[in-house]
Order: structure tokens, then sequence, then C-alpha cells
């Protein structure tokens, strides 16, 4: 088993707001080290901005996102997203950009994916996921 865990935003967002969702997915990260990509930084970032959140749920979002390992972009990365989006078209699945990034890193970092949304990865090659949705 892995030690490390690479967590897709949707899993984030289920943990952060303790929805029942969630709960399943502890298993899964008990014992491993969790990172999440550069991009689900960013897809939180955002998803503060739209809601319009107030500063004193923005800092709780800010410390809750401590106890991750938070994976920035570099040239390997950039290379492994190309070859994501490619491999995804060639198989006729389309990927989002965001999705790429992350399964581009949990293909770089080698770790298991933890994502509820596994229909966004099918198009992946190689791409390790742990998903108890759809």
């Amino acid at each position: 088993m892995s030690t490390t865990v690479v967590v897709d935003t949707d899993v984030v967002s289920y943990l952060f707001k303790s929805h029942p969702t969630a709960f399943q997915y502890l298993p899964d990260l008990t014992d491993r080290t969790p990172m999440i990509s550069f991009m689900t930084m960013a897809e939180l970032d955002r998803w503060v901005f739209e809601a319009h959140w107030g500063e004193t749920r923005r800092q709780r979002l800010r410390e809750y996102v401590e106890r991750f390992v938070v994976l920035p972009y570099d040239r390997d990365l950039c290379t492994k997203w190309a070859e994501v989006t490619v491999a995804a078209q060639a198989c006729g699945r389309r990927i989002d950009c965001a999705d790429a990034w992350i399964a581009a890193t949990a293909l770089l970092t080698g770790a298991p994916l933890i994502t509820h949304n596994r229909n966004d990865y099918l198009g992946v090659p190689g791409l390790t996921l742990i998903s108890h949705g759809q």
C-alpha cells in the first residue's frame, strides 16, 4: 500500500465540510500522507471567492488545508499534463483541464488518486484510483 495519496478537490471539499460522503474516505487516508495538487488549491480558492466567504471561514479553510502537502507545478508536471490530456483524447474521453493537472500530479508522484468522481479520470491510463463514487 502506498504511503502517500493525492486527494481530489471533491474529497477535500467533503472532508472540510464534514459531509457524510467524507466518512467513506477516512480509512483510505489512515496512515498515509495526503497530498493535493496546486490545482486543487486554486479550485478551493475559487470556491471561496464564488461563495463570498468572510475572513473567519477563509481562515478555517487555510488552517484545514495545512494538513495536506501541496504539490507545486514544475516542468515535469507540465509534460505529464500534456501526456494525460492526449492519452484521454486517444481513448475517446475528454478530461477537464483541472482534472488533468490532478491526474498528472498523481501519476508523477506514483500515488493513487482519491476521488469521488471516478468517471472524470477513466481516460487516464496507468492512474490508480480510490473511489467510492460513480
